[in-house]
């Protein structure tokens, strides 16, 4: 896990790598403004709905997310993204093998 006071080079594709059966998890930056995690998702494994108190966006770098958003689906697939509302019910399913990162934005109160 990095600060933001490193340099980086990050390779969305090949610095985390699939497992059978599983979602892979990588912390990159994590701070009181946010963090920036890259995910990779094996075929149907899914995140279950749920709520954060904080805005995000997901990135699908490779593959494609069946994402779901206050009951409405949607498809998101290579080098699309979308905004996830704070307090509002989301979850993710991989239709295939994917990649994703989410950047997590905490605003202070």
């Amino acid at each position: 896990m990095f600060n933001m006071e490193e340099i980086m080079k990050i390779n969305l594709l090949t610095d985390i790598t699939y497992q059978s059966g599983a979602i892979v998890s990588k912390t990159i930056v994590k701070n009181d403004g946010g963090n920036f995690t890259l995910f990779a998702f094996d075929k149907e494994q899914s995140l279950s709905e749920h709520t954060a108190p904080f805005d995000a966006i997901f990135f699908c770098c490779e593959g494609k997310f069946r994402v779901t958003i206050d009951s409405q689906e949607h498809i998101i697939s290579g080098n699309e993204l979308i905004v996830l509302p704070a307090n509002i019910p989301h979850g993710v399913i991989a239709e295939e093998q994917s990649k994703c990162f989410l950047t997590m934005i905490k605003t202070k109160t």
